[in-house]
């Protein structure tokens, strides 16, 4: 007789189920409706002379239409009525979570509630690749080698089985880091190399402009002919339909700069040297009383190069430095190699740029700085470049953004604009939260820079997983934040000296919290897939954990996955070849509309007292090692539940996941459901609810990502 009771007790869970979950309800409702309109059209066209050849026949079958028509408005009504009370309860339980929150916190709460729009793309999926190094083979490594030592990263590296291998494991751009004209010990004719003091390794940085109008002589086969190998490029990319992004340096230039494009848009045309500021001059300039010593400008470089006395380009003038330096003789950790802009505001003077001009003033009627980036921008635009990462944004007034933003989009309106931003650094030029400002003005989306911190603090600090959701209701921004665990400003996760020293493993843990929270732009940075360490000295920087971007280089571990320009990884070990696979689950799985189009709900608050959460040695509280959070979409009824181990060695037992009420009603399912929970990282492992989640184990850094089915 148990076995009735079993079967009446599944047929009644799965009644409530139906009616208690929205996505089954209406797929209910179109099967009746669908059986209706079937029926009927039988009946009008299909047996209508069978049912005249008895009142009976005629009478049953369309007593039945009418009865199961009823039955269709009447559910329909029922869930009408279900919709109503479930959006009450819904924000019964917003209610009940933002009570005793301030208002601030409370709007910023609310504002991430809100769906995304359904129509708009996929969001950015973007590859971080330096031409430089990115197709390099040369295995020579000589630290501090010339091009010729040591070889360098041509635009037609980049070819169709690099393109196609990156499409494939689910990326959508290609941000390609350095393109611009950069100041070099490179000379290449009618363009001689940079002088020695001006620069950070013999390659020069990426981010000391020497022409805004063109690229790097070094990408190119044929130098000569470098905008033109990079058109192909950009050619070959759209075939592949990656969209490409190129920097955009709007703080600073290189002390060289001057275009050889276009000579009459170079800064510092026509400058009032006298000035300190001037509302039209490109530059600040330094006068006889400000420190340092006075004329002529002393870099910190100059006794380091056995080639170079002093450097003489600014015998009788001195400008400002891109860090805003005001000193004759700049520090090896200023930013001397290049030069500030002004953009019509002294920031001597604070951050008060209220009396900037609007984002509707006319060219004529905005500062000379801002005409000639809107050139700049204009230029790659119809060149057929998609966006732009935006280096130090916050730097730079937000009149300006305003201005150049709007009329970028006017010249195309799916423009991606992606700010690098610091809310912290006293440089900022706003008071209010840089990051809601930015996207304010126009950008697509900012840095979390933040939630980095955070999760390399876990494995290098002692910070706690808890911490994560401290960061998630203090702006607008959430659904807008570029995130990453890695770019070429920040350390190798595979490096043993930072991360904790625990390699491939800590990326895991790290990438799969920073790509699955939000619906902002996710990047991943080349090298990173396959565990490149950054290990020893490369040149100008030593031996930082990173790799180097000032000279040439070539990367061990990428170079396995290049093999000669196959970009078939056949040189990988097989723990590389996994780490590669692994990171293009989490791509895909990340694709899916939970991750896409849905909203987020964290699980550590209502598992803080919770003994079997993943609890350490004499840990009183639980959520220093074990993560989880929930992501649902409503549109499609996707959720999910993704569960996190940051430990890195020990594997942990045991697991209880407790999944509050509200937590049901946020995903609009009947905790009364035994609900399968599909581990999509895991190769179809399923967990069953049963009244509460139990996991066996989860290993060091090991990551569960369970779709609710």
């Amino acid at each position: 007789m148990a076995q009735p009771a079993h079967s009446s007790r599944n047929s009644k869970l799965l009644a409530r189920a139906i009616l208690h979950d929205r996505q089954q309800r209406r797929k209910l409702l179109a099967n009746l409706l669908f059986g209706v309109l079937f029926m009927m059209i039988l009946g009008l066209w299909v047996i209508d002379g069978w049912l005249g050849t008895s009142p009976w026949y005629f009478l049953f079958w369309w007593l039945g239409c009418t009865i199961l028509t009823g039955v269709v408005v009447l559910f329909a009504l029922y869930d009408m009525v279900a919709v109503v009370r479930e959006e009450k309860e819904t924000m019964a339980g917003d209610h009940n979570q933002l009570v005793g929150k301030d208002s601030a916190t409370l709007e910023a709460m609310l504002k991430m509630r809100t769906k995304a729009p359904m129509g708009k793309p996929t969001r950015p999926v973007i590859y971080q690749l330096m031409v430089r190094l990115f197709g390099n083979t040369n295995e020579r490594r000589k630290p501090h080698g010339t091009i010729q030592e040591n070889g360098c990263g041509k635009f037609v590296d980049i070819n169709e089985a690099a393109l196609k291998s990156l499409r494939k494991m689910g990326f959508t751009h290609v941000w390609l880091t350095g393109v611009l004209e950069q100041a070099s010990g490179t000379s290449y004719p009618k363009r001689p190399a940079d002088d020695a003091a001006l620069l950070k390794g013999l390659a020069g940085s990426p981010y000391a402009i020497r022409d805004y109008f063109d690229v790097c002589p070094d990408y190119a086969v044929n130098p000569e002919r470098r905008i033109d190998e990079f058109k192909a490029l950009l050619a070959r990319c759209k075939v592949h339909g990656l969209k490409v992004i190129i920097d955009f340096v709007p703080n600073h230039v290189a002390r060289s700069y001057q275009s050889d494009i276009r000579p009459e848009l170079s800064f510092g045309n026509d400058d009032d040297r006298s000035a300190f500021f001037s509302w039209d001059n490109h530059f600040f300039y330094l006068q006889p009383g400000h420190p340092g010593g006075g004329p002529p400008l002393k870099l910190p470089t100059a006794d380091l190069h056995a080639t170079t006395r002093n450097y003489t380009g600014e015998k009788d003038f001195g400008r400002v430095t891109g860090n805003n330096s005001v000193t004759w003789a700049p520090s090896i950790n200023d930013w001397y190699e290049t030069v500030k802009l002004n953009y019509g505001h002294d920031f001597t003077k604070g951050r008060d740029t209220s009396g900037l001009p609007g984002k509707d003033a006319s060219p004529g009627n905005v500062p000379k700085t801002w005409r000639t980036m809107d050139e700049i921008l204009a230029y790659w635009q119809g060149m057929g470049v998609h966006g732009f990462r935006v280096d130090m944004a916050h730097m730079v007034p937000m009149e300006f953004w305003r201005w150049a933003v709007k009329r970028a989009r006017q010249r195309q309106p799916e423009v991606f604009f992606c700010a690098e931003a610091y809310d912290t650094d006293p440089a900022k030029l706003t008071d209010a939260n840089v990051f809601e400002e930015l996207i304010a003005a126009g950008f697509d989306a900012v840095y979390d820079d933040p939630l980095y911190d955070l999760l390399e603090g876990i494995f290098d600090e002692g910070k706690w997983a808890n911490d994560i959701d401290k960061l998630f209701f203090k702006g607008s921004y959430f659904h807008q934040s570029l995130r990453y665990t890695e770019n070429h400003d920040e350390v190798r996760i595979s490096n043993p000296k930072v991360w904790g020293g625990h390699g491939m493993k800590a990326g895991k843990a790290a990438t799969a919290v920073a790509f699955g929270i939000g619906r902002g732009p996710q990047m991943l940075y080349s090298g990173q897939e396959v565990g490149e360490p950054a290990i020893g000295s490369e040149g100008f920087a030593g031996d930082n954990s990173r790799t180097t971007i000032f000279d040439y280089w070539c990367m061990p571990e990428l170079a396995k996955w290049v093999n000669t320009g196959k970009y078939d990884g056949a040189r990988l070990s097989p723990e590389q070849k996994a780490l590669r696979a692994w990171y293009g689950k989490l791509l895909e799985i990340t694709s899916w509309p939970a991750f896409t189009h849905g909203e987020f709900y964290g699980l550590n608050h209502a598992n803080a007292g919770n003994p079997l959460y993943g609890r350490v040695g004499a840990e009183t509280w639980s959520g220093h090692w074990l993560y989880s959070f929930m992501r649902h979409d409503k549109e499609t009824g996707q959720s999910f539940l993704i569960v996190v181990n940051f430990h890195p060695d020990l594997e942990l037992k045991h697991i209880r996941v407790e999944i509050p009420p509200h937590a049901w009603s946020f995903i609009n399912l009947s905790p009364d459901h035994p609900w399968r929970f599909k581990d999509h990282l895991a190769e179809e492992e399923i967990h069953i609810w049963d009244g509460e989640l139990l996991l066996n184990s989860i290993p060091p850094c090991g990551v569960k990502m369970m779709e609710i089915v």
